[in-house]
């Protein structure tokens, strides 16, 4: 009963983002501009504070190995949302390579913490909800900055918390307890990502804040028109997005082979 009624109010939530959605004004993609700048303002001070620190100590203690075997295994856990959306946008041939990348790197790559499928050669994709609605004809509505998560839309902020409750497998964990760790080092993961892609963001303009704003709606329009899946240089495609500085995966095989 109780998820039938979670599922009740997802559907109404759908509905009020299709409305706000086509409401929008495309001529203005930030009417909650100054609301934005003040939350952008509030997650610069708590990122410079705390945790941009806690992120460059844990790059600095942990070997690279390690980092790079943390960030497979939740990226590994990503792919499984990536495979959802896949199907729910109808893209079957997308689903079968994705499904297949997280079957390898689950059981040939020990849970994900070995990309064996990308270092074989295989294509990483990224999909999520808020792709998704853009796929059959949602708005993207209002440009919104997230407490915490930063860039995002009033489409994307609801395909976050629909893949966050219902899509991602770590939502499915039963302890609180063990699920907020594991929430807690995926979080850590995410901003040591982020490292680099901060440093430039500092340096790319006047107005770091606008920067981003265009950088993340024109990334996200390409996402959803599918024009910048596999054709996008790699180091920009993460300066727009997660920023992730990449390791070389032979560092963590052949140290697991020693």
């Amino acid at each position: 009963m109780m998820k039938m009624s979670k599922f009740i109010n997802f559907l109404i939530s759908l509905a009020i983002v299709s409305l706000l959605g086509g409401c929008a004004s495309t001529s203005n993609p930030d009417p909650l501009e100054s609301m934005n700048r003040g939350i952008y303002k509030f997650n610069t001070a708590v990122d410079d504070a705390v945790i941009k620190p806690v992120a460059k100590g844990y790059k600095a203690v942990a070997p690279g190995f390690v980092v790079k075997g943390i960030n497979n295994f939740f990226n590994n856990i990503r792919d499984v949302i990536t495979v959802i959306n896949d199907l729910l946008q109808f893209k079957f041939k997308h689903a079968v390579n994705d499904a297949s990348r997280v079957a390898i790197n689950s059981t040939i790559g020990l849970l994900g913490f070995v990309d064996v499928h990308s270092y074989s050669g295989g294509e990483r994709r990224k999909e999520d909800f808020g792709q998704t609605l853009g796929h059959w004809g949602f708005g993207t509505g209002a440009y919104v900055v997230l407490p915490f998560f930063g860039p995002s839309s009033l489409r994307d902020g609801f395909g976050l918390l629909a893949d966050t409750l219902y899509f991602d497998p770590i939502s499915y964990i039963s302890d609180v307890r063990t699920r907020n760790q594991v929430r807690l080092v995926q979080f850590t993961d995410a901003r040591t990502e982020l490292l680099n892609a901060s440093d430039i963001l500092d340096q790319a303009s006047l107005d770091p804040y606008a920067f981003q704003r265009d950088a993340y709606l024109q990334y996200r329009e390409g996402l959803v028109n599918d024009s910048t899946e596999s054709n996008v240089n790699y180091e920009d495609e993460n300066l727009l997005s997660d920023g992730f500085e990449p390791y070389k995966d032979e560092e963590l095989i052949s140290a697991s082979n020693q």
